[in-house]
C-alpha cells in the first residue's frame, strides 16, 4: 500500500501538471519575443554599440538575400530581421531553409548512428533543433497553417523525439545522468525542451514532455554522482561545474537558454533551482582581469581565454541582475571566446545587457579575493580583483573526461601574465591529447618514478577523489591544502601540497611518501623558457617575473658542474607541447632530489617581482635540524620564519609529534610566526601574527600561547588592541589564546564575538561549534 501511494505521488505530477502549461501570447515565444525585439529597437536608436551591432546582422541578412543559397548560415540573422522589420523576404528565406531541413533524412551525425546501440541523438543534432526551433518560432507567423503543421512534425521526428527517446523518455532511453550525464546531456535534453517549446500549438504531446523536461533539470542539477561509474557531481555546492570554465559555459547556457524559453513562452514558472543564486560566481572566481583579454582558470579541456559571458547573460537575461556579473560581461563585452557570447550575434544583441547596465557596474566584484570549491576541489588566491594584480590556483579533485590527470597541480598569474601555466590541450582526434596533454607530467605535480596518476584515469575516472581544503585569506597571508594522494594512490600512499603566501613570496610545501624508494621530481611548466641564475629559476614574460627556488631537499648547485655537487637537487629540462599546437615543442623543468627515497619533502620559493620590490626583493634562508624544515623570509619590515614538523608528518602515531623547534614547544606540522624585524623572535608576545596548521598547542617559555584539546588550523593577528583570529578545524573547537591584557576587540573568522578573558592564565577563549 505504501510502496503503490509513493508511486503515485511520484508519477502523477507528470500528467496533471502538464495540462497546466498554459502558452504566454502568439509566437514568437522562445527568444524574438514582441518585447525584447521593441527594447531592441530603442537601444538601437540610442546606443551606438547596438545599432553597430544590428547594422553587422542586417549586413548578413541582406548578403542571404542576394545570395540565397547561403542562406542556411544565417537563419538567425534572417530571424530576427524579420522580426525588427516584418519583411517577409526574409521570413521566406527562414522557410524556404526549415523545409529543406525537415525532409532530411535524419539529423544525427553519422558516427553516433553507428554505435550499438544507435546514438539517434548528440550535439549535431542538437544544433540542428535549436536552429529549427528559434527558427519556425521567428517566423510562425508568416507560415501557412499546413507549412506550421509540416515543419512542426518534422521538428519533432527529426528533433525532439529522437532526443527524448535517447535521453529522457523511459520506453526507449538509453542515456542515464550516470553515464553521459554532463555537458551532453545538458546540451541535448534542454534543446530538445526548446524544440518542444516551439511546437506546442501543433504538437499535443508537448506539454507532457517539457513537464518531465523541467522535473528533470532538478535532477541534473542536484546529481551527486556515481559511485560505480566513478563519476563525480555535475556541480560543486558552490555552483562551480568540474569540467573547465568552457563546458561549464556550454552546459550551464544550454539549461539557461532553456530556462529563458520556457519563462517567454508559458505562463508558469520554471522549476526551482537554488543553485542558480551561485553558479555564476564561478566564472567571476576563476577569471582572471588584466590590461589585455580576459583570462582565466585553464585546467582540463579548456582554454586560458575562455569566458563565462554566455552563461552570465543568460542569468541576466533570467533575472539574476548581480552587480558582479555586469563587472565581467563589461571586461568581457569586446572579445568573448568560443562558448562566450558574441554582442555582434543576433541573441547576443537581443540579450547581451544594455550600456546602461555595465555602465552600471562596479570597479571591482565584491566577492572575497579567494575561494574554494570543496566538491571539486578548486581554490583561488588572488592578491586583489585589481587588473594585473596575482592569482594563484590550484586543483585537487576528480579526473574524468575532460578534468585532467592533473590533481596537486597549480597555476600562477601575475602582472597580466601566466607564467607558471597549464599544458592546456590540444584537438580531441590528436595522439597527443591523450598521450601527453592529459597526464600528470603536462602539468605542475610531483611525479614518483615519471609517474602520479594511473594514465587510465583520463577514460575510467579516478576511484578516489583529491581534495582542496583550509583556505585562508588574510590579505598579507593566505594558506590552501591540497590532497592529492587518492588519485595518485597507485604511486603515492601521501601526496600533500601547501600553498602558503607570505607577502610577495609563495611557498610551495611538499609532503610525499611512496610504497618503495624511487626517484621523486618536482615539476614546472612554464610560459616562456625559464633562465638559470645560480640557485634560481626566472621565469618572464612582457615585464612581469617570478623566481623559483628550490629550497629542500637541497638547493641548486651555487657554482661548478653538476657532477660536482652530487647531493644538491638536479634541474633537468624536458620537452612538452605548447598549449592547442602539439606540433611546436617547449621545455618545462624537473628538480630531481639525488636521493632515491620513499619519503620526500619539496619547499620551493616562488617570489613574486613588482615594482615595489625589484630594487629589494624579500632575502629567503633555510636551516634545518632533525626535527623540522626551516625557511625565513624578510620583507617589508617583518621576518616570518616557517617550521615544517618532520615528526608530524604520519611517520610517528602514538608518541605523537611533540617537539621543541628553535625553543618553541608545538605538536604542529606547520608553525609560522612574524615578527618587527627590530623584535625578539624568542618573545611570543613580540609575535605580530601566527599561523598553525594542525596543530593543538604552542608554547615558549612556560608562556601557553595555543591551547586546544583538538588540532586546528588558525591564523592569529594582534594590531592594535584586535585580536582577529582565523580559526578552522573539528566541529566543537574550545581553545584558549594567549593575550597579556584583555583586547579591545576580538574576531573570529570575521565576526566579532564577545570572549571570555581569563587575567590569572592571560588568555582568551575560543570557541568555534558547527552544527
Amino acid at each position: 500500500m505504501n510502496i503503490r501511494v509513493l508511486f503515485l505521488t511520484l508519477v502523477l505530477p507528470f500528467g496533471l501538471l502538464a495540462q497546466t502549461l498554459a502558452p504566454r501570447g502568439e509566437h514568437p515565444r522562445l527568444f524574438f519575443t514582441s518585447d525584447r525585439i521593441a527594447q531592441l529597437k530603442q537601444r538601437v536608436a540610442a546606443e551606438k554599440t547596438s545599432a553597430d551591432a544590428y547594422a553587422a546582422v542586417l549586413a548578413v541578412a541582406n548578403q542571404a538575400i542576394e545570395k540565397p543559397d547561403a542562406s542556411g548560415r544565417a537563419v538567425d540573422q534572417l530571424a530576427l530581421v524579420y522580426r525588427m522589420t516584418g519583411d517577409k523576404r526574409y521570413a521566406a528565406l527562414v522557410r524556404d531553409m526549415l523545409l529543406r531541413e525537415i525532409h532530411r533524412s535524419n539529423w544525427g551525425e553519422a558516427d553516433l548512428l553507428k554505435r550499438d546501440p544507435v546514438w539517434h541523438a548528440g550535439l549535431g543534432l542538437a544544433r540542428s533543433l535549436y536552429s529549427a526551433a528559434v527558427a519556425f518560432d521567428s517566423v510562425h507567423d508568416a507560415l501557412t497553417p499546413d507549412e506550421r503543421r509540416e515543419i512542426a512534425k518534422g521538428i519533432v521526428d527529426l528533433g525532439v523525439l529522437p532526443t527524448l527517446n535517447d535521453w529522457v523518455l523511459g520506453a526507449q532511453r538509453i542515456h542515464a545522468l550516470d553515464t553521459m550525464g554532463h555537458n551532453w546531456w545538458s546540451a541535448c535534453v534542454f534543446v530538445g525542451g526548446i524544440g518542444a517549446l516551439a511546437v506546442m500549438d501543433e504538437e499535443p504531446r508537448a506539454a507532457a514532455w517539457l513537464q518531465r523536461i523541467d522535473a528533470g533539470s532538478i535532477e541534473w542539477f542536484r546529481y551527486g554522482g556515481s559511485l560505480i561509474e566513478n563519476k563525480p557531481a555535475n556541480f560543486d555546492r558552490t555552483g562551480g561545474f568540474y569540467e573547465s570554465v568552457n563546458y561549464a559555459s556550454f552546459a550551464m547556457s544550454q539549461y539557461l537558454l532553456f530556462r529563458l524559453a520556457w519563462t517567454n513562452a508559458l505562463q508558469k514558472p520554471a522549476a526551482a533551482i537554488p543553485l542558480l543564486d551561485r553558479a555564476g560566481d564561478y566564472f567571476v572566481n576563476v577569471c582572471y582581469p588584466n590590461a589585455g583579454r580576459m583570462m582565466t582558470l585553464n585546467f582540463g579541456d579548456g582554454s586560458i581565454n575562455s569566458d563565462g559571458s554566455r552563461p552570465l547573460s543568460l542569468l541576466w537575461a533570467n533575472g539574476w541582475h548581480k552587480p558582479d556579473y555586469a563587472w565581467y560581461l563589461a571586461a568581457t563585452r569586446q572579445a568573448s571566446y568560443r562558448e562566450g557570447l558574441d554582442r555582434t550575434t543576433p541573441f547576443g544583441l537581443v540579450y547581451f545587457p544594455s550600456d546602461a547596465d555595465l555602465a552600471a557596474a562596479p570597479a571591482a566584484p565584491a566577492l572575497p579575493a579567494s575561494t574554494v570549491f570543496p566538491d571539486m576541489g578548486w581554490a583561488t588566491l588572488r592578491s586583489s580583483w585589481e587588473k594585473n594584480a596575482t592569482l594563484l590556483g590550484v586543483k585537487s579533485g576528480y579526473t574524468w573526461n575532460h578534468s585532467h590527470a592533473d590533481e596537486g597541480s597549480f597555476v600562477l598569474f601575475h602582472r597580466g601574465e601566466n607564467l607558471l601555466i597549464d599544458s592546456g590541450n590540444c584537438s580531441y582526434g590528436r595522439p597527443e591529447y591523450d598521450d601527453y596533454y592529459r597526464q600528470s607530467r603536462a602539468h605542475n605535480v610531483v611525479l614518483f618514478n615519471g609517474e602520479a596518476e594511473n594514465p587510465e584515469n583520463t577514460y575510467f575516472g579516478s576511484k578516489f577523489s583529491g581534495s582542496v581544503s583550509h583556505l585562508f585569506d588574510t590579505g598579507d597571508l593566505k594558506y590552501v591544502f591540497a590532497d592529492a594522494t587518492g588519485p595518485t594512490s597507485k604511486n603515492f600512499n601521501r601526496n600533500y601540497r601547501h600553498f602558503l603566501w607570505l607577502g610577495d613570496v609563495i611557498l610551495v610545501i611538499d609532503d610525499v611518501e611512496s610504497f618503495v624508494p624511487g626517484q621523486f621530481e618536482f615539476l614546472l611548466h612554464t610560459a616562456t623558457t625559464a633562465e638559470r641564475r645560480g640557485q634560481e629559476l626566472t621565469v618572464a614574460q612582457n615585464g612581469a617575473s617570478v623566481i623559483v627556488r628550490p629550497l629542500f631537499p637541497m638547493p641548486f648547485p651555487d657554482a661548478g658542474l653538476p657532477t660536482d655537487y652530487p647531493e644538491n637537487i638536479r634541474l633537468v629540462e624536458k620537452i612538452g607541447l605548447k598549449d592547442h599546437e602539439p606540433d611546436i615543442k617547449v621545455p618545462y623543468y624537473s628538480f630531481q632530489p639525488a636521493e632515491l627515497t620513499r619519503r620526500m619533502k619539496f619547499v620551493t620559493a616562488i617570489t613574486l617581482v613588482t615594482e615595489a620590490n625589484k630594487a629589494t626583493l624579500p632575502k629567503i634562508e633555510r636551516f634545518s635540524s632533525e626535527k623540522f624544515l626551516g625557511v625565513r623570509v624578510k620583507q617589508g619590515g617583518t621576518t616570518t620564519e616557517v617550521f615544517l614538523n618532520l615528526l608530524a608528518d604520519g611517520r610517528i602515531r602514538h608518541r605523537n609529534a611533540n617537539a621543541t623547534i628553535n625553543g618553541w614547544e608545538t605538536d604542529a606540522y606547520l608553525l609560522a610566526l612574524t615578527f618587527p624585524d627590530r623584535a625578539s623572535d624568542a618573545d611570543p608576545d613580540a609575535a605580530s601574527r601566527f599561523f598553525i596548521a594542525d596543530g593543538s598547542y604552542l608554547r615558549r617559555d612556560g608562556k601557553v600561547v595555543l591551547d586546544s584539546l583538538s588540532k586546528v588550523f588558525l591564523i592569529a593577528d594582534r594590531s592594535e588592541g584586535v585580536l582577529d583570529v582565523q580559526l578552522q578545524g573539528q566541529p566543537v573547537i574550545n581553545a584558549a589564546w594567549r593575550a597579556t591584557k584583555k583586547p579591545a576587540e576580538v574576531r573570529v573568522n570575521g565576526q566579532r564575538v564577545d570572549a571570555d578573558y581569563d587575567a590569572a592564565s592571560e588568555s582568551i577563549a575560543l570557541s568555534l561549534h558547527h552544527e
